[in-house]
């Protein structure tokens, strides 16, 4: 099996079809170029749908999730691998440590949570792996804009402006991640 992408995403069943077409179709490229997919575990919103997706075309799908996320949420029942880890602190790290990238699908507050922790630990020399975050359909635009708006005030440097990078489409990701 190839490289690991970890994917950050929401677990809501409300999403518009649009980001579920999404996810759909970044399981594919996931599953069809040999990569595996590291994700938070569940079975609900677009982290079900992507993990099904990449299974379904061949991919290897591990998750981590906790015991109250688990009686929360559910696990996905088909993957390949599934870590129950002792809290939320752990998951995350696990999830870092199996990646060699990271994709930002769109999420709620526990995407953002991921999604500026894997940044704070770029910034902090403590990885240097592509971060990747999919605005699709503009969805990301607004932190888009507050990222820059970080930068312009000087919260940041500019260069940290460089620890990301932004793209429209699904099909974009595989450029940043067939090399991996």
């Amino acid at each position: 099996m190839g490289k690991n992408v970890c994917v950050y995403c929401g677990s809501s069943e409300q999403a518009d079809e649009i980001y579920k077409s999404a996810a759909i179709e970044l399981g594919c490229l996931i599953g069809q170029n040999n990569l595996g997919l590291v994700y938070g575990g569940g079975r609900l919103g677009l982290m079900g749908i992507i993990a099904s997706s990449a299974l379904e075309n061949g991919g290897k799908v591990v998750g981590f999730t906790t015991e109250h996320l688990d009686e929360r949420e559910g696990a996905h029942p088909g993957l390949t691998e599934l870590h129950i880890v002792d809290s939320m602190h752990t998951r995350k790290l696990k999830m870092s440590e199996l990646a060699d990238a990271f994709v930002i699908l769109p999420g709620g507050f526990g995407t953002l949570d991921e999604l500026f922790e894997i940044i704070t630990w770029r910034q902090l020399n403590l990885h240097q792996k592509p971060i990747i975050i999919l605005n699709i359909n503009g969805y990301w635009q607004p932190l888009v804009g507050l990222i820059n708006q970080i930068i312009q005030n000087k919260f940041a440097r500019p260069e940290h402006g460089e620890l990301i990078t932004v793209l429209d489409t699904v099909d974009e990701v595989l450029g940043f991640v067939k090399d991996l």
